[in-house]
């Protein structure tokens, strides 16, 4: 009754009017991304509030959003040291929101990974550490403290929202002496990348020259409705490409960097990942000359739940159609590639001009097609 009770409230805050003009409350389709040879897809938010630091909710409703969007896991990561609902939810103990969204998950297929925000002003920043066994011993001590006993725990840091205004004035990252010092310390091991609706290529620059995993994350106070699927988009997400789906595997991908950052039409990560995704997203449904001609028609098929923009990588060109376009997510796009001749290969090249695998860098894709 419980849990029908939750599910209905849910459903009729998704459901009332909104306020102010041009809301309206939009479903959005589960996520969806296809495996990549090798590896399963795991879609993970590693960064989320609730009111047992400064979100707006309780911690089973982070659950029920998470399976509303099909998402694999998540982690309730609640500032240590920021507290500001503490005179209404006072909870000495730091482990109260995990476990009550593990038992809330406990009857459904979402892995709920144990962790914590270490909360500390410029330069030492915001840093998420997930994978904790007890968020207590973070709590104490000196900037240096939570960071030493998380790597005891055996636990994945990284850097939130690094480009953050209230921290770095500029919009931009920078990399500060401690920082610097818990990565050789191997203290952090990650950064994001994407942080609500913001993509810093600063930070990917710095995940690149410090060898640390790519992240991406809602950072989510209120409800997920009301500031994604209302607007008939996502949360900003990691793509975790796990040798099986438990909490272990998600662990091990994590630390050796098997991952890719999305919002919506934007992918970023490291080309050796980012690759095989957008490859693998990406199916040929028809492949044949149209009668009469030397014009090749392909109708391509995007598995994914992003739109997909390429850019034609070609020396052949396309007919009736520009060199840059979409497949729509979930949707289809039809090609016309005039190869002069007919052949009986073709090697598609496309920039995917949704990716990022670097700094203004776009990842060049190939399809090997027998005709």
């Amino acid at each position: 009754m419980k849990h029908l009770r939750l599910i209905f409230g849910l459903a009729l805050l998704t459901s009332l009017p909104a306020f102010g003009q041009g809301h309206t409350h939009l479903q959005s389709e589960p996520f969806n991304y296809p495996d990549i040879p090798g590896y399963l897809t795991l879609t993970t938010d590693l960064h989320q509030h609730t009111v047992f630091s400064d979100g707006s909710v309780w911690p089973d409703i982070r659950v029920m959003e998470a399976l509303r969007e099909g998402l694999d896991a998540i982690s309730l990561t609640e500032h240590l040291e920021y507290q500001p609902h503490n005179a209404d939810i006072p909870h000495p103990d730091r482990n109260r929101s995990y476990e009550i969204a593990r038992n809330e998950a406990r009857d459904h297929d979402l892995l709920i990974i144990h962790g914590s925000e270490i909360t500390r002003e410029a330069p030492m920043g915001h840093s998420n550490a997930v994978f904790i066994k007890d968020a207590n011993p973070l709590l104490a001590g000196s900037a240096e403290v939570p960071f030493s006993e998380a790597k005891k725990q055996g636990a994945f840091v990284f850097w939130n929202h690094p480009a953050w205004y209230s921290q770095q004035p500029q919009g931009n990252p920078v990399l500060s002496e401690f920082q610097k010092e818990r990565i050789r310390k191997g203290e952090l091991h990650g950064i994001e990348v994407i942080n609500t609706t913001d993509y810093s290529e600063e930070a990917l620059g710095i995940a690149l020259e410090q060898n640390l995993t790519i992240i991406g994350t809602s950072d989510i106070h209120g409800l997920i409705s009301w500031d994604y699927l209302e607007n008939n988009r996502h949360r900003p997400v990691t793509l975790v490409f796990a040798k099986e789906r438990s909490v272990e595997s998600l662990k091990e991908a994590l630390f050796e960097r098997r991952t890719v950052a999305v919002y919506n039409s934007l992918l970023v990560g490291r080309e050796a990942i980012l690759k095989p995704l957008l490859k693998a997203s990406v199916e040929i449904l028809q492949k044949e000359y149209i009668p009469g001609t030397t014009i090749l028609k392909l109708v391509l098929k995007n598995n994914s739940s992003s739109d997909l923009l390429f850019e034609n990588a070609m020396d052949f060109t396309f007919y009736s159609s520009s060199p840059v376009f979409t497949i729509p997510a979930g949707g289809q796009y039809t090609l016309n590639v005039k190869t002069l001749e007919k052949i009986e290969t073709l090697q598609l090249r496309l920039k995917a001009l949704g990716a990022y695998s670097a700094p203004k860098e776009h990842p060049v894709v190939e399809w090997s097609l027998k005709l």
